[in-house]
């Protein structure tokens, strides 16, 4: 870590209200070239080229880092695109997102499209930006070159994946890419959801949020989850559960931890927020896969957070046009499924979290510190020395009505619309440098591209 020249920090942050590495203090964080260089008391006489003194009702945390985010740049920019998601992201107080294999046209399936991705996204990225693989039907020997050039693991499903270019891995085709994977220690994340169960449950068609709920049952879910959680156990494989949302398989995978599986998994902020009891007829905004469901689920889903189960909270935004939502016809049948939510997450999951007996050091811990550990973002998720200084400053008892027009997302859809938030973002910091906040004008991307390997 170098050290500050002459005795002084590029800025020091003082903070009555700092979430640390070990909860919630008070204290001075001094900023030199892009990183933390100290963390001191509240009253540490600190020589800086600028102070920045956190208001009485401001909480400064490190900056969220979001894992599961579809910006489907190239190809289907009309969905999202690099320049809006990264806005929206620092806007909710995100520093680093992990952008999935699909979406995009090319998929990142092999290096060539990691290089097409990178290309896009190296000047538009207004926060710093990594890249998942994918592991797909017929490209198992170009897993380790995409290993090798830097990305952070590869994403597979076990059902269609809603866009043909992505298609599925088999049992047969998921035991050979976790055998590869395993070589090299690489992680598999997981959209877990049994093809089997789904073809033969309900089809999902018109208004009714019901129909759609049956047609992809907690059945499918578990039994996926089982299915990847036993080929981890017997291949020594590291895995990773995107998107839980049955409840059901918390005791499987409490289980399969206790017995040494390599196992993690992450909900959304949607799971923690609605209930499929609430959802109107025709609301497809609200179609995401696995579904929402029930409050009970809900509350559950809590519970395993609470209890540790849960590792991470990530916004698995999903976005796309208006129209691909078929609000005219209001069918979930043939809806495209995913929720906008990537500047929401932290003041959704806040609102919910704070009523039911959680403080921020916990949120920071479900969307911050896990995500980064996750990835293996060495200094990302924490306010300690040696790591970026990447800071969201929050203001949790200010409150909002969501306007989706107000968004950065490219598109005005969100299920959130309308709806009271708690907790404001009202500045957002990149490697010391402030990106979002009073003052600051729309600036020039600052975001970097990161490695597995950390360039």
């Amino acid at each position: 870590m170098p050290e500050p020249t002459t005795g002084a920090f590029d800025v020091v942050f003082r903070a009555r209200r700092l979430i640390g590495p070990n909860g919630e203090t008070s204290g001075s964080v001094g900023v030199h070239d892009g990183r933390i260089a100290a963390v001191e008391p509240l009253d540490a006489e600190l020589d800086a080229a600028h102070t920045i003194e956190l208001a009485e009702d401001e909480v400064l945390l490190p900056g969220l880092v979001d894992s599961h985010v579809h910006v489907n740049d190239p190809g289907r920019t009309e969905w999202e695109g690099f320049d809006t998601a990264t806005r929206a992201a620092a806007a909710g107080g995100v520093t680093t997102i992990l952008d999935m294999p699909l979406n995009s046209l090319p998929p990142t399936i092999d290096t060539g499209a990691l290089e097409v991705k990178r290309k896009t996204a190296r000047e538009k990225a207004h926060v710093d930006v990594g890249f998942w693989g994918g592991a797909v039907h017929g490209n198992l020997a170009e897993l380790r070159g995409l290993h090798e050039a830097g990305v952070f693991g590869f994403k597979c499903f076990l059902l269609h994946s809603g866009v043909d270019e992505f298609p599925p891995l088999n049992p047969t085709e998921l035991d050979e890419a976790l055998r590869e994977l395993a070589r090299y220690d690489a992680l598999m994340i997981v959209h877990a959801e049994d093809s089997d169960a789904i073809e033969h449950a309900p089809t999902a068609h018109g208004e009714t949020y019901g129909d759609f709920l049956n047609s992809r049952p907690r059945g499918a879910e578990n039994v996926a989850i089982a299915q990847v959680i036993e080929l981890a156990r017997r291949i020594g494989a590291r895995v990773h559960i995107l998107h839980l949302s049955s409840s059901d398989a918390l005791p499987m995978i409490a289980s399969a931890r206790a017995d040494g599986v390599r196992v993690t998994v992450e909900t959304c902020p949607h799971y923690l927020s609605f209930s499929a009891e609430e959802v109107p007829d025709g609301a497809t905004q609200f179609k995401c896969c696995p579904p929402i469901r029930e409050a009970r689920n809900r509350e559950l889903l809590w519970q395993g957070l609470a209890d540790g189960i849960i590792d991470c909270v990530v916004s698995d935004h999903s976005p796309c046009t208006p129209e691909l939502k078929r609000f005219d016809i209001g069918d979930f049948g043939v809806a495209w499924g995913g929720v906008s939510s990537l500047q929401l997450g932290l003041s959704a999951v806040w609102t919910q979290a704070r009523v039911r007996g959680h403080g921020l050091a916990d949120v920071v811990q479900w969307m911050s510190r896990k995500p980064a550990d996750l990835a293996g973002l060495q200094r990302k998720g924490s306010i300690a020395v040696g790591n970026d200084a990447d800071f969201c400053v929050f203001a949790p008892d200010d409150a909002f009505v969501v306007d989706v027009n107000k968004l950065h997302h490219r598109n005005p859809v969100s299920p959130y619309h309308g709806r009271p938030l708690a907790g404001v973002v009202r500045e957002t910091w990149l490697r010391g440098k402030q990106i979002v906040g009073p003052g600051v004008e729309t600036t020039a991307p600052q975001g970097n591209l990161l490695t597995r390997q950390g360039g």
